[in-house]
């Protein structure tokens, strides 16, 4: 494709290793890194998308998988950034397939989450009736990033939020000894918080979450 061809070309040439060893580092070193900072590679990526418009809006699915299978991160980066704008509302009921494929690839925090929060919960708002069936699928996967999904899709949601699916998938992974898994139940209540701060304390107040995630939940309540 002529899109990932220019960008991939642009990319590498502004490649700095000196930079991709903290980043790489940042990520415990679990990717490698072009070594270009995030306001450099979105200006390299806007440009391209630009000149590129009608083949990435054509082609916006195939080409996003494409550059997540790419090598350096700020590939999966720009994958994501494009899902997330080209996708929204237009969401088609298979695209839980490429959206699981893009969680159980290429896995860390900072992909799982936005994939979770801006994609998984935005076709779950889409396709509502198919909540229960993805949400229970994730949730007893044991890949770790699906039960963290299943925790943090509602992010988005705010006041909207289905609390009592949101406490049943706390109370499903409360025990776990994941690091992953104790921060995201923390983070979703603590979010959650914000339109239900007395909801919230009841219920971590009732419920015996292990402490990284009572700390998380009740951060931001007086």
């Amino acid at each position: 494709m002529t899109f990932i061809t220019d960008l991939e070309t642009e990319l590498r040439q502004n490649s700095n290793a000196e930079l991709a060893i903290p980043m790489g580092n940042y990520m415990k070193n679990n990717f490698s890194f072009l070594g270009i900072k995030t306001d450099n590679r979105r200006a390299i990526l806007k440009t391209n998308w630009h000149k590129h418009k009608e083949e990435v809006q054509t082609n916006f699915r195939s080409i996003c998988w494409e550059l997540f299978n790419k090598k350096e991160r700020e590939f999966h980066q720009c994958a994501i950034d494009i899902l997330v704008k080209e996708i929204k509302k237009k969401y088609v009921l298979e695209d839980i397939q490429l959206i699981e494929k893009m969680l159980i690839t290429n896995s860390w925090w900072d992909s799982v989450d936005t994939i979770a929060k801006f994609i998984l919960g935005g076709y779950l708002q889409q396709f509502p009736k198919e909540t229960e069936k993805v949400v229970e699928h994730f949730s007893n996967s044991e890949n770790m990033w699906l039960n963290r999904s299943a925790i943090l899709f509602q992010l988005s949601y705010k006041e909207k939020t289905n609390f009592d699916l949101l406490k049943a998938e706390c109370e499903k992974h409360k025990e776990s000894k994941e690091f992953f898994i104790q921060k995201a139940i923390g983070w979703s209540l603590r979010d959650y918080s914000r339109f239900n701060p007395i909801g919230v304390s009841n219920y971590v107040n009732c419920t015996n979450l292990k402490p990284l995630s009572q700390r998380e939940a009740l951060r931001n309540i007086k």
